[in-house]
Formats: C-alpha cells, sequence, structure tokens
C-alpha cells in the first residue's frame, strides 16, 4: 500500500471516528432531554388554563361565534350559519358551568355588560326556564313600549313599522295576532323574523336584560354568504 493511500485510510478512519462519536453525543443529549411523565401533563395543564384564560375574557366582554340553529329569523339568517356576536356594545354573563343543568343555569348569577339594546337589533337571548339554550331574535319593543300586531304588520307605539327585512309571506299564520302590551321596565319583546315560524315573546312574555347576551353583528360562515347583520332600521 502506497503512502498515499494508507493517508487517506487514516483520513477515512478519523472521518468516521469523529461521525460516530458526533452522534453518539446527539443520542445522549436526545436522552437528557426526554421529560418526565408528569413534566410533560404539567406542561399541557398549563398550556391548556392559560388558553382558557385568554380565550373567557374575549368571549365575555369581546365577541364569540354562535350557529343559527332553526329557521326563525328567516330570510335575515339562515340555518347553519355562523354569526359574530358583539359584546362590547351590551351583554350579560352567567356565571354558570357547562355541565350544569338546566335549572342551575337558570338560577345563576348574573352580570349585565355595557348599554342598552336598540330597537331592532338582532340578539342572542335566553328565555325563562330554558337554562343555557341561546336563541336568536330580533328586539321590536324596549321597556315602556306598547307593541301590537294587525293585519301582519308591527305597531309600536301606535306606529306602524314596515320592517323592510321580512318577507311578506311570514307575515301571516296561526298565532300572529296579537293584542297591545305595554313592556315592563326593565324588560325587552323580542321577535324572530319568520314571524309564522318563531317562538318568541308573543308566547312567552318580555325578557329581562340580563337574559340578552349580546348582538348580531355579522355572519361569518359560510364565507361566500358573509355579511353585516344590520338594525332593522338601517335597512
Amino acid at each position: 500500500m502506497s503512502e498515499l493511500q494508507e493517508n487517506r485510510q487514516v483520513e477515512n478512519e478519523a472521518e468516521s471516528a469523529s461521525a460516530a462519536d458526533a452522534g453518539a453525543k446527539k443520542k445522549k443529549g436526545k436522552e437528557k432531554e426526554k421529560k418526565p411523565l408528569w413534566r410533560e401533563i404539567l406542561e399541557w395543564v398549563l398550556t391548556i388554563v392559560v388558553a382558557l384564560a385568554i380565550a373567557l375574557p374575549i368571549r365575555i366582554f369581546l365577541f364569540e361565534p354562535v350557529r343559527v340553529d332553526g329557521h326563525s329569523m328567516d330570510d335575515t339568517l339562515a340555518d347553519g350559519e355562523v354569526m359574530f356576536v358583539s359584546k362590547t356594545d351590551y351583554a350579560s354573563f352567567w356565571l354558570a358551568m357547562p355541565w350544569w343543568s338546566a335549572e342551575q343555569k337558570e338560577s345563576a348569577r348574573r352580570f349585565v355588560i355595557g348599554g342598552e339594546p336598540e330597537r331592532f337589533d338582532v340578539v342572542i337571548c335566553r328565555y325563562p326556564n330554558r337554562g343555557g339554550t341561546n336563541f336568536v331574535k330580533r328586539v321590536v319593543g324596549l321597556p315602556g313600549d306598547r307593541v301590537s300586531i294587525l293585519d301582519g304588520h308591527l305597531f309600536v307605539n301606535g306606529e306602524r313599522y314596515e320592517e323592510p327585512y321580512i318577507n311578506d309571506d311570514y307575515r301571516t299564520g296561526s298565532g300572529y295576532l296579537y293584542p297591545e302590551i305595554t313592556v315592563p321596565e326593565g324588560c325587552y319583546f323580542v321577535m324572530g323574523d319568520h314571524r309564522n315560524n318563531s317562538n318568541d315573546s308573543r308566547y312567552i312574555g318580555p325578557i329581562t336584560r340580563d337574559m340578552i347576551m349580546g348582538k348580531v353583528t355579522r355572519v361569518l360562515l359560510p364565507i361566500n354568504k358573509g355579511r353585516a347583520v344590520r338594525n332593522g332600521l338601517e335597512q
């Protein structure tokens, strides 16, 4: 074997040894970095707690997405659409846990946040004896208003409102005629835009302010149907 070949063999052996040493060190480092199971679990728990600590105030004080379930707000909102519910104008917060029964949620302590709903706002609300179930309706009567329906048209304090957001096919139907009622102080009269297919204040009566959870301002999903949801007077 020539001197040059011997030198190359020595160099190759040195490189192989160096690579082996590097691999061994890397493997050893990985073994040292491996965390105990309890630490991994603790880190996951802390991550979830931090995420909740960030998400909960956002949901209470800023906004939350809510899915439409049913046809009571046709044609303003369609079944299955996801709405953006703003909490910055006004909202309520119930100090209840998700796993509580309807009766427990009903008796939960409630906090009113922000201002007051305006006439013809679309809101997320709750009903008496329905626990934490959310409903989407339109505010048609404010505290002290006199509300009635005649020949398929809404009258508030003796003034008739055309309600351009309502499909004329939804203006008549069983249970639609309603005698005049005065909305009590601290309460609101809510109705669905599909007047023939809505369980609302015509049947359950006016709802208290702490049952109004937020204001619907946009449709988020489906993306191709995204749009603003305006106050009825802005149509």
